[in-house]
């Protein structure tokens, strides 16, 4: 989705296209983000929009500094937040590799004073100004609904799921869930692709040697459908009628909008989430600036789980975008 388009989603970062800048002061100020290395195509994305988001709000308000750190661990990652808080940052947008290595570093930030934006994965302990992220269970829960849509309410499927980490668990128990609200919908089975295309593809393959009729997959990130979708298209097999996704890739999105023949959906989990905690600890220095006139944002923030067909394809699409 387009940066500006995807802001003005965020209910509290409108606040930023209404108030002049001058309500931020004439200081400048430093907003600190650090994101994990881009190891997946997820965190691709994310790194991608955060320096999107940095060089447009940049251009918007001069005097708002962003430096952008990516890090290929916990640890690494600890060190690059002591480096931003040695640069005296105003603010701190963070996702974190392992929230619990993360949670001394962003406590002491907090403490001393950094508005702090933590996305996508919470804290144990929560100490933060804002949490923001995805809604997992709503990813589970809107693809389950176009599945059992999509077949008419009749169907076996599969699922082909993430790694044992709490938001995959969030995901694929909300589409369970709602898929045993359509009594004509059957699962079939459910294995880890650990949201990796060649482990998918590997996953895709054993279920179509096990099963020999299978009407719908669900894949609960776009990188696993790919693979899922290589095993289908080796196998010849056309019983397959929808393959729905999850995450809202660039090139997942890119197969919906040319109607592909069984590619028909996908949720959101935006990595431009980032984007939104980088709005988010924007307007919160403006409510710090303004004392007792602004009361602040909101603690948590949860983003909408938006399904994508060929119908809403072109509002998502970012063609430039590393996700």
């Amino acid at each position: 989705m387009k940066l500006n388009l995807w802001l003005k989603r965020v209910a509290i970062a409108a606040t930023l296209s209404t108030v002049p800048f001058l309500a931020l002061g004439e200081e400048n100020y430093h907003i600190g983000v650090s994101v994990p290395s881009a190891d997946h195509g997820w965190t691709a994305g994310l790194l991608w929009w955060a320096n999107k988001a940095a060089d447009e709000l940049n251009d918007k308000y001069p005097n708002v500094e962003f430096t952008v750190l990516a890090a290929n661990s916990g640890t690494a990652q600890v060190g690059d937040v002591e480096d931003l808080m040695v640069r005296r940052i105003d603010a701190l947008v963070i996702l974190p590799t392992n929230p619990a290595t993360l949670q001394q570093v962003i406590a002491e930030a907090y403490h001393e004073g950094i508005y702090t934006v933590v996305v996508d994965r919470e804290l144990d302990t929560p100490t933060q100004d804002v949490f923001l992220a995805g809604d997992n269970p709503g990813m589970g829960e809107q693809a389950a609904i176009y599945m059992a849509d999509a077949l008419d309410e009749k169907g076996k499927v599969v699922i082909i799921e993430g790694p044992s980490i709490p938001i995959n668990a969030q995901r694929v128990n909300a589409f369970r869930d709602e898929l045993s609200r359509h009594s004509g919908m059957e699962i079939l089975d459910s294995q880890s692709g650990e949201w990796n295309p060649q482990t998918s593809l590997n996953v895709m393959e054993d279920m179509l040697a096990r099963y020999p009729h299978i009407d719908g997959v669900w894949a609960g990130d776009d990188d696993a459908l790919k693979g899922v979708y290589q095993a289908i298209r080796e196998s010849g097999r056309t019983d397959i009628k929808v393959l729905v996704g999850g995450g809202g890739s660039k090139d997942v999105i890119g197969m919906i909008r040319q109607g592909d023949s069984i590619v028909s959906g996908t949720v959101t989990y935006p990595p431009n989430m980032i984007a939104s905690g980088m709005a988010v600890a924007l307007t919160g220095l403006m409510g710090q600036h303004l004392g007792d006139m602004y009361h602040g944002v909101p603690s948590r923030l949860i983003l909408a789980a938006d399904l994508i067909t060929e119908e809403n394809a072109d509002e998502f699409y970012e063609p430039d975008a590393a996700y």
